[in-house]
């Protein structure tokens, strides 16, 4: 029997995201001269896609579907990113100078979306394989070079993502995906520490190499730094201090907006800072409007939906047999929790804003499709769990 419950709980942000794609494209709608239901009747389709999605791969038999489905995902969307980069302008739709978009007749589609999905499949299948509980334990160097393999496919994926398309954001989730799982797969906790030091120094590399999130990170600093720095010694406060002549006007307006919202929020359609203040609200900025709109208590209530359903996709994981469907479960658990995380941190300021859609809620087809896409090979799964537990 499959888990309704995570189905019900994917449907319920699905249409949180149509609603919002309505309410706070109100700008961007006079701004660009397109019809008042441009945006919403694009996110009706393709969240109607996503719950197709899941409906139909839920009645699928796993043991015929789920390892064909995973392993053409992940090839398919490996070669889709590569030949991106080669195609003509015409063909491809860029944002900040990279090429992210390939142009279908009537939509556009993010390959690293579905890649991301193929990729956690590609790590559950090989780990599962590869690895055993029965493993004697190695040192640090053995545990290297066992994952090699995996670190080398990560590393074309890092160039693919970070370098071509320049969307470190989504490395940051993927990497520690690969991390957590592969902790989960019984990997000593000192080689997830050393993975997690790298993929830091990575980070920082990837940071100063680019002039963009150089001023991205000035910019955030610039904001948060009069709460961090009182903290400190005035000495040191002095030095670390960054006076920045641009203001940051993107995290300010979102902060603004969610103390506007307070605990009830102004109402449906009634928040002002979609209006010119916050140009993506309903892509990066989404969860600062549904702050603004509908308050602490609506921001609430989708974390409390989103951490449900995650505690559905872990409840499936924990009750899974094999060791492909454990991994994997977990791995989609991790990347909806990671891109949530992530887009909260950004939009409230704690961190820098990294550019990653809150699942199910920001506009995007390709994402909605792609988690509709992770969360229908869970629910397959689930089938497989419960059927046991019936016997």
């Amino acid at each position: 029997m499959v888990d309704r419950t995570l189905f019900i709980l994917a449907a319920i942000l699905i249409t949180t995201g149509i609603v919002c794609s309505y309410s706070f494209t109100t700008y961007t709608i006079l701004h660009y001269g397109y019809n008042e239901f441009h945006f919403v009747v694009r996110q009706l389709i393709a969240g109607i896609g996503a719950i197709f999605i899941m409906w139909w791969l839920s009645r699928r038999d796993p043991a015929k579907w789920t390892n064909y489905l995973g392993i053409s995902i992940f090839l398919i969307f490996f070669i889709l990113m590569f030949i991106m980069y080669f195609l003509p302008s015409n063909m491809v739709t860029s944002a900040g100078g990279a090429k992210r978009w390939i142009r279908f007749p009537g939509f556009s589609l993010a390959p690293v979306e579905f890649f991301k999905v193929g990729f956690v499949y590609f790590l559950a299948w090989s780990f599962s394989r590869k690895f055993s509980a029965s493993d004697k334990p190695k040192n640090l160097i053995e545990e290297i070079k066992l994952i090699t393999p995996y670190l080398f496919v990560f590393f074309i994926a890092v160039l693919l993502i970070a370098v071509l398309q320049n969307d470190l954001g989504q490395v940051m989730v993927l990497g520690l995906t690969l991390s957590i799982m592969l902790f989960f797969a019984g990997r000593t906790f000192k080689l997830f520490a050393t993975l997690i030091g790298i993929a830091f120094t990575l980070f920082v590399v990837f940071i100063f190499v680019s002039e963009h999130r150089i001023i991205r990170i000035k910019m955030w600093w610039a904001n948060a730094q009069n709460y961090i720095l009182n903290f400190l010694p005035e000495t040191l406060a002095e030095k670390l201090k960054v006076n920045v002549t641009e203001e940051p006007y993107q995290i300010s307006h979102s902060l603004n907006a969610i103390h506007h919202g307070g605990i009830t929020g102004t109402g449906l359609s009634e928040g002002s800072f979609k209006l010119g203040f916050l140009s993506e609200i309903h892509t990066d900025f989404v969860l600062s409007g549904i702050a603004e709109e509908f308050g602490f208590i609506g921001v609430f209530a989708v974390t409390l939906v989103v951490v449900l359903l995650i505690h559905r996709i872990f409840r499936i994981a924990n009750r899974s047999e094999e060791p492909i469907d454990y991994l994997f479960c977990i791995g989609v658990a991790l990347l909806i929790g990671f891109s949530f995380m992530m887009n909260a941190y950004g939009i409230s300021g704690i961190t820098p804003i990294k550019g990653i859609a809150v699942p199910f809620l920001s506009y995007g087809g390709s994402a909605m499709l792609a988690n509709g896409l992770a969360l229908g090979m869970v629910l397959m799964i689930s089938k497989k769990v419960n059927s046991r537990r019936i016997e």
